[in-house]
Order: C-alpha cells, then sequence, then structure tokens
C-alpha cells in the first residue's frame, strides 16, 4: 500500500514536471510570436505618421504659400493705387504748373503796361508841376503878393474856418452826447423801476379805538377821572371821549407812543379790569410788547432790503418808521422800496450795488427821531447815521436827498432819483393818487368831447388816450385830422410829465346771419 503511493508521487511529479516542460516551452514560443507582431505594428504605425506628418507639412506649406501670394496680391494692388494717384498728382502739378506760368506770363504783361502808365503819370506830373508853378508866379504878379504872404493868408484864412467847423463839430458832439446821458438816464430809471414791483403804499394811522358800548367809557374815565389820568400818565397820550358812539379816540404827536396807547386800551377794555395799577402793568406789558416787536420790524426791513451790519440802534430807528407815514405812504416801506430801486439804478450804472442800497435804505431814518432832536429830517438823519458809523456816502445821502445841499457823491443823486420814483408813482401816496386819476379823468373827458367819439380810453399810465369814432360820422381823412386836433387840445389844455399818443380807432363791421 505505501509502495503504491509512492510509485503514484513519483508519477505525478515526473508528469507534473514534464506538463511544466512542455507548458513553459509553449509560452515562450508564444512570447517570441508576439514580439515580431509589437515590431511589425509599431513599424507599421512608424510608417503612417511619418505619412501623415509629411502630409501635414505638405499642408502647412501649401496655406503658407496661399497666404504669402495673397499678401504679394494686396501689395500689388496699393502699389497700383498708389501709382494711380501719384500720376493723378502728377497730372494737376502740371495743370498747375501750367496755370502759374500762364498766370507769370499776365503778370509780366500787366507789370509792363504799368511801367508805361507811370511814366506817362510822371511826364504829366512834371508837366503839371511846371504849369502851377508859372500860375503861381503870374499869381504872385497879379496879387502882388510874396510866397510868405500868401501862405500865412490861406493859412489864416484856414484857421478861421477850421475854428468854425471844430466848434460846429463841439456844439453837434455835446448835444449828441447829452441825447446819448439823457436816454441812458431814462433806460436807467425805466429799467429800475420795472424791475422792481413792490405793492402801492396808501395806508393812514389809525388812532381810534372801538368800544363795546358806551357804559365802557365811564370805566375808562373811572371815578372823578383818575383811570384815564393815570392812562395819560404812564402812556403820554390824549384821550378823548366824546359823544361819539362806540369810539373812543387817543391822541398824540409821537406815533409809537399812539400805537402803545391804543393796544394798552384795547387790551384793558378786553381784559374789563381798569384801575390805576392794572393800567401801569397793562402799559409796561405793551412797551415791552412794542419795544421787541420795533426791533423785529427793523430786522425784517433790513433783511429784505439786503442791507447787512446795522447798528442796533438803527434798526430799532428803522422799526419805528413803520408808525411813521408821508402823505399817507408808510415811510419804512417806502426806505425798503427805496433801497432796491437805488441798488437797480447802481447796478445799471456799473457802482456799488450794495452802498447803493444802503444808502437809499437810511435816507429817511431821521424822521424816526425829528420830534426828538432839532432840525429837519435829513440834517437830523445824517448826525445819527454819523453818530453809528455809517460811511460818508450813507450820510451825504441822508443829507442831500432832497437837493439841498451841493452833491458831492454820485449815491446821493441815485438816492434823490428813488425817492423821488417811489414818491411819485401812482398810487403811492394819497395827494398823488387823486391828482393821476383827476388828470386820467381830464384826459379821457377832454377826448370825449370831439364830436362823433364814442368812448376814449387812458392807457399805460396816462401816456397813451385810444379814441374809438362812430364810423358812420366820421371817415378816415377826419380821423386822422381828429388825432391831430385832440393831440393840440392836449397840449394846450392838460400838464402831464413827458408826451402822450393819441390813437384814434375807426371800425367798419358788417354782420349778417344765415337761418
Amino acid at each position: 500500500m505505501g509502495m503504491d503511493i509512492a510509485i503514484a508521487a513519483v508519477v505525478s511529479l515526473i508528469v507534473g514536471g514534464a506538463a511544466g516542460y512542455f507548458f513553459d516551452r509553449a509560452r515562450r514560443g508564444e512570447a517570441y510570436r508576439t514580439r515580431e507582431q509589437i515590431i511589425k505594428d509599431a513599424e507599421t504605425e512608424a510608417n503612417n505618421t511619418r505619412t501623415s506628418k509629411e502630409l501635414a507639412f505638405e499642408k502647412e506649406l501649401l496655406d503658407r504659400r496661399k497666404e504669402v501670394e495673397k499678401e504679394f496680391n494686396q501689395t500689388r494692388d496699393e502699389l497700383r493705387k498708389l501709382e494711380a494717384r501719384l500720376e493723378k498728382r502728377e497730372s494737376t502739378l502740371d495743370e498747375q504748373a501750367q496755370d502759374y506760368l500762364k498766370r507769370e506770363r499776365m503778370l509780366e504783361t500787366r507789370q509792363t503796361r504799368l511801367d508805361e502808365k507811370n511814366k506817362v503819370v510822371e511826364t504829366k506830373e512834371r508837366e503839371l508841376e511846371r504849369v502851377l508853378k508859372d500860375q503861381q508866379e503870374q499869381l504872385y504878379k497879379i496879387t502882388g503878393l510874396s510866397q510868405d504872404a500868401a501862405k500865412e493868408l490861406l493859412l489864416e484864412q484856414l484857421g478861421r474856418e477850421l475854428s468854425n467847423e471844430t466848434g460846429a463839430l463841439i456844439l453837434e458832439h455835446q448835444a449828441k452826447l447829452k441825447e446819448t446821458c439823457d436816454r441812458q438816464a431814462r433806460e436807467a430809471v425805466v429799467m429800475s423801476v420795472q424791475r422792481y414791483a413792490a405793492a402801492h403804499t396808501s395806508e393812514t394811522t389809525v388812532s381810534s379805538v372801538d368800544i363795546p358800548n358806551d357804559e365802557m367809557k365811564g370805566r375808562i374815565i373811572g371815578r372823578e377821572g383818575r383811570n384815564i389820568r393815570a392812562f395819560e400818565k404812564a402812556t403820554g397820550v390824549d384821550v378823548i371821549v366824546d359823544d361819539t358812539p362806540g369810539v373812543v379816540i387817543v391822541s398824540a404827536f409821537d406815533t409809537v407812543r399812539r400805537e402803545i396807547g391804543k393796544l394798552s386800551l384795547q387790551t384793558l377794555i378786553q381784559d374789563g379790569r381798569i384801575h390805576p395799577s392794572r393800567i401801569d402793568e397793562v402799559v409796561a406789558e405793551t412797551q415791552k410788547e412794542m419795544d421787541e416787536h420795533i426791533r423785529q420790524l427793523g430786522l425784517e426791513a433790513a433783511q429784505e432790503a439786503n442791507v447787512p451790519g446795522l447798528h442796533e440802534k438803527i434798526i430799532d430807528l428803522m422799526g419805528r418808521l413803520n408808525f411813521r407815514v408821508s402823505y399817507s405812504q408808510n415811510v419804512r416801506r417806502h426806505s425798503i422800496e427805496v433801497a432796491h430801486l437805488t441798488g437797480m439804478l447802481a447796478q445799471q450804472l456799473g457802482l456799488d450795488e450794495v452802498l447803493a442800497r444802503r444808502c437809499g435804505f437810511l435816507h429817511d431814518i431821521g424822521k424816526a427821531a425829528d420830534h426828538e432832536m432839532e432840525g429837519g429830517h435829513p440834517a437830523v438823519g445824517a448826525e445819527l447815521l454819523k453818530r453809528y458809523g455809517e460811511g460818508p456816502e450813507v450820510v451825504h445821502a441822508a443829507l442831500g436827498h432832497h437837493d439841498d445841499i451841493r452833491v458831492e457823491h454820485i449815491y446821493t443823486v441815485l438816492v434823490a432819483a428813488a425817492d423821488a420814483i417811489s414818491a411819485a408813482r401812482p398810487g403811492a401816496r394819497r395827494e398823488t393818487l387823486e391828482k393821476y386819476i383827476r388828470r386820467l379823468e381830464e384826459l379821457e373827458a377832454l377826448a370825449n368831447g370831439f364830436p362823433g367819439v364814442n368812448q376814449s380810453y387812458a392807457v399805460q399810465a396816462g401816456r397813451e388816450i385810444r379814441v374809438v369814432v362812430d364810423a358812420r360820422q366820421v371817415n378816415d381823412r377826419e380821423a386822422a385830422k381828429m388825432a391831430r386836433d385832440i393831440a393840440k387840445a392836449v397840449e394846450q389844455t392838460l400838464t402831464y410829465p413827458g408826451e402822450i399818443k393819441v390813437s384814434v380807432l375807426r371800425e367798419t363791421r358788417n354782420v349778417a346771419v344765415a337761418r
């Protein structure tokens, strides 16, 4: 049994070794065949790669050749175009050269003609000099004057003629200069008036106080008049209690005191407690409120007129002007208006607009204290402005804006003009407004008095009158004559500033209605 196993093992070993030998040999043979195949494939792939590279190189060469040929063709086209332009330019230059040659020949011909003419002119000049010399000699023989004496006589006569002509020219230029200056001055004034659109100031200081009933009059007077005496003592005003129903009059020369008295009395009437101690208390409170109100009015006026840097006392005085009127025109509003007008006039003339507004704003400040100081309001205002550090132009404008002194500064003239404009414009003052309306009414009544006139209208502040006539009574020729007749009648009858244009309107209307 053991023997069999051993033999089987040996046989297995022999069989296994033989199988391994044959297997190894077979594997090596397969390896040799695979290597040859790999080498053959590699050679084939190398041939293919070399062929593809050669094809790619040949294609690149062809593409490059095409690009070179394309660039060559473009360069050749450009050279042809350049050659064509050069040929065209050469042709143009040839034409210009021929033109220049032609002009040069023409200039030579003209120069020759000019030389010939110059020779003729020189000959004639010599002949003229000889003739003049002969005539001068004959003139000297006839007149018996020497050459120097003739020159002196001629120069003397020429000098007289030149003097007359020079004087005439000077007068002519002076007239033109005056006309130009007047026109520019009118334009400056008109421009300033048109640019400043202020509300017409026409107001009256009211000194009456309304009371609810006549019983209040007795309470205001008090027992044996103690209330009214205490009130007049505290306020400095006079209280007039008469038979007028529902009204008590407060009278005082000082408008500020009168306003304080009016406000205090209104407060007492509303409160109902009227006795001396309450009167003193209310008057003191009203006085404080009035002081603050006056200062606020002054600040508002300075800000509206655009005049900064004023002294506190000047601001208070400008606020007090709110309670001062001149011919019903509020002086504070008038000062603001004059400030704007003066500034605009200075701007038109190229002057200092800021200084001009300051001069115009402060020109009437003396009216706030003329009852406390001696002298008229121009002198009082100049003294106050000098006291509170204003410049000489401002002081002089306040002192001389009514033409009382010799004018030393141009701003005084501007302030005077603006002051007159503000006071004279229609509606500014009650008296001026009444005269203005009366003048318009007289102008319209004068035109309406002509036969054939239907209606007339004064327009443009009375600078033009438009007359509407009846076309059936007045023809075109009669309308033209009527315009001249009305203008002559206005000149002979009315007094007016500037000139008035008369326009006569005649119209015929034919109306038909289709039904």
